[in-house]
């Protein structure tokens, strides 16, 4: 009786496992999530402090085109993302004194269209271009050189450092920097070139000659007149005298 009631209950024990095993290989597998595109807001979000530089990513909708940028590009993005004490250490109405376009080229100007890892900040050449455009004196040049483990970032108003890596895939590296990079095109532009000076006239003489008064022969004739009054008063003069 008791052997029947261990080999009833190992029987039992056996289907349960084979019920259950077949239960388990039956269920699908969880499907990987999807590899969306990645998104520099979101990346900003997560680390907490960006939220001056992701609302301007917005509003100029920057943010889109690197989406945009970042699925159709083989060369990747860097971007140098101020913190929000950066944006707080500006000047007062900084930021709304300057017009729709310059805020675009404000933003640009943090974004390089390169992948660029920490050991390649040692080789790059300066002036370095960035989405903001011509990289020329006076207008947005980007200087980055290094010192030991130090990156330093120059653009002519503001010297800073790079002071953290936030992100990087190997398409896109995002960097933490401590001030608002300022482009000199925006908050130092230089004045036009002064007009060329008109060319100075080859016939001065000529025109001298032609301003001056004309003699006219009547003024002649009457120059002559009074020289011969002149002359016959001296000599009555004289005969008087004589008497």
């Amino acid at each position: 009786m008791r052997q029947q009631y261990v080999f009833t209950t190992l029987t039992l024990l056996i289907l349960f496992s084979l019920s259950c095993s077949t239960t388990l290989a039956q269920a699908p597998a969880l499907a990987p999530a999807p590899s969306g595109p990645t998104n520099v807001t979101k990346i900003l979000e997560k680390a907490g402090q960006f939220t001056l530089f992701i609302r301007l990513l917005k509003s100029t909708q920057v943010a889109n085109q690197l989406l945009g940028q970042l699925n159709n590009s083989n060369n990747g993005m860097t971007v140098f993302a101020p913190t929000d004490n950066a944006f707080s250490s500006l000047k007062s109405g900084t930021l709304n004194s300057l017009t729709d376009e310059q805020k675009v080229e404000l933003v640009q100007f943090h974004i390089v269209p390169t992948y660029l890892t920490s050991s390649q900040f040692q080789t790059i050449s300066n002036p370095l271009r960035t989405q903001a455009g011509d990289s020329g004196d006076g207008k947005f040049p980007l200087n980055i050189t290094t010192s030991g483990n130090s990156v330093n970032i120059t653009t002519g108003l503001t010297n800073t450092s790079v002071s953290g890596t936030i992100y990087t895939d190997g398409q896109l590296a995002v960097y933490q920097i401590d001030q608002v990079l300022q482009p000199l095109q925006i908050f130092a532009p230089r004045p036009p070139a002064p007009a060329p000076a008109p060319a100075k006239s080859k016939n001065k003489k000529a025109t001298t000659v032609a301003d001056s008064p004309d003699v006219t022969p009547a003024d002649n004739s009457k120059a002559a007149t009074l020289q011969n009054v002149g002359l016959f008063g001296v000599a009555a003069l004289v005969i008087a005298l004589s008497l």
